[in-house]
């Protein structure tokens, strides 16, 4: 009894230090709207901000999961992005005003004779191939903190029943980075407990194989185990109601085509092709994804819940892509920096105030529960 007694403030204590952890939706609507907001301006010193918010995020908020530290491949893939773009543009000729280096030009003869490879650097064309590549390198660390602070098992239990096909296909090709950071840590734990110090062309032998193997039996586990729970299944519909999801969401399609066409078209297009039929469209669409999910049958268990927090986090993302676009129209020579003649880039209060309203998740989101690494 005393034992039994003892236990319960220790378990009423860790009940209590557990946190809610935020749903996998809203750490990917911030993501992509982090990578919205890099795709609208090529100016360093924005993306560089933009890269330190990511960064900052992801340390502060992701958990100890394997899968969280799939984030350091993204900063690799990031850095060579960069380091290839600007390589390529000095391959295949990088001629500017302000000439840095002379490389010897290389001309083939023939029908290949107006092709020269390397030639003169110039500082401009070096700076716009940086530029280009680290707004890329950004988008791409965008990807990366999504995969990293969202749950890549829950986020695959919060698609909507409708889309469980198309969703299956996404989260697992979304999860490959996960996937290997998982098999990578448990090779290299593996090879320091037999003090395996192999380097070079064992690498290949010792640690590539193993991790590629490693996640091949974690693919098919995975899905031995959706088939064994009977994930997927179906249950069967009358023929009407078939028929008019049918409808609905090829009504939906033509409505969003026709009023896509609306909004794009300058020229004297009625208004009802514009807002109007993109908002029937949508209202069509949902309602056809409504009984298409009827037909999946799922239980869950403690589903993810849309909470404060959550739209808080979605609503910082909404409110940096909005401030990017008040600042591409009231300040272009921000967002898009003159590059010939070359000048330092600047930033302006718009652009402060976009990458901070991108931090907003690390200091509302909740903390991680910290666990070791299995």
């Amino acid at each position: 009894m005393s034992t039994t007694a003892s236990m319960a403030p220790r378990r009423s204590t860790a009940a209590r230090s557990l946190t809610r952890p935020l749903h996998p939706g809203a750490w990917w609507v911030w993501a992509l709207g982090c990578a919205v907001v890099a795709s609208r301006t090529s100016n360093p010193l924005l993306l560089a901000l933009i890269i330190a918010v990511v960064c900052f995020t992801v340390v502060a908020r992701r958990s100890s999961a394997p899968w969280a530290l799939a984030f350091r491949l993204y900063v690799y893939v990031g850095i060579f992005v960069v380091l290839m773009r600007m390589l390529l543009r000095i391959v295949f000729s990088a001629d500017g005003p302000t000439i840095i280096w002379n490389l010897p030009t290389l001309s083939f003869p023939g029908v290949f004779s107006s092709v020269r490879l390397f030639g003169p650097v110039s500082a401009e064309v070096l700076v716009a191939s940086g530029a280009s590549g680290l707004q890329l390198a950004t988008i791409i660390l965008g990807v990366g903190a999504a995969n990293s602070l969202a749950n890549p098992k829950r986020l695959l239990a919060a698609v909507p029943g409708a889309l469980y096909e198309w969703g299956t296909v996404v989260v697992i090709a979304l999860t490959i980075f996960p996937q290997l950071a998982q098999s990578i840590v448990r090779v290299r734990r593996a090879r320091q407990l037999r003090a395996d110090t192999g380097k070079g062309v064992h690498l290949i032998r010792y640690v590539a194989m193993p991790v590629l193997n490693d996640a091949l039996d974690r693919s098919l586990l995975l899905a031995g185990a959706m088939d064994s729970r009977g994930y997927g299944r179906s249950t069967s519909l009358s023929q009407r109601s078939k028929h008019v999801t049918t409808t609905l969401l090829l009504t939906s399609s033509v409505a969003l085509s026709v009023g896509a066409y609306g909004l794009l078209d300058t020229g004297k297009t009625p208004v009802w092709m514009g807002a109007p039929m993109v908002i029937l469209g949508l209202g069509l669409g949902l309602t056809g994804l409504r009984l298409s999910g009827r037909r999946v049958v799922r239980s869950r268990y403690r589903p993810d819940t849309m909470g404060t927090t959550e739209w808080l986090v979605m609503g910082s993302a909404g409110l940096g892509v909005v401030l990017s676009m008040v600042m591409s129209w009231i300040q272009p020579f921000i967002a898009y920096p003159v590059i010939q003649p070359l000048t330092w880039p600047s930033l302006s209060f718009l652009a402060l105030a976009t990458a901070c309203a991108l931090l907003i998740p690390a200091l509302v989101a909740p903390q991680p529960e910290l666990r070791r690494v299995s």
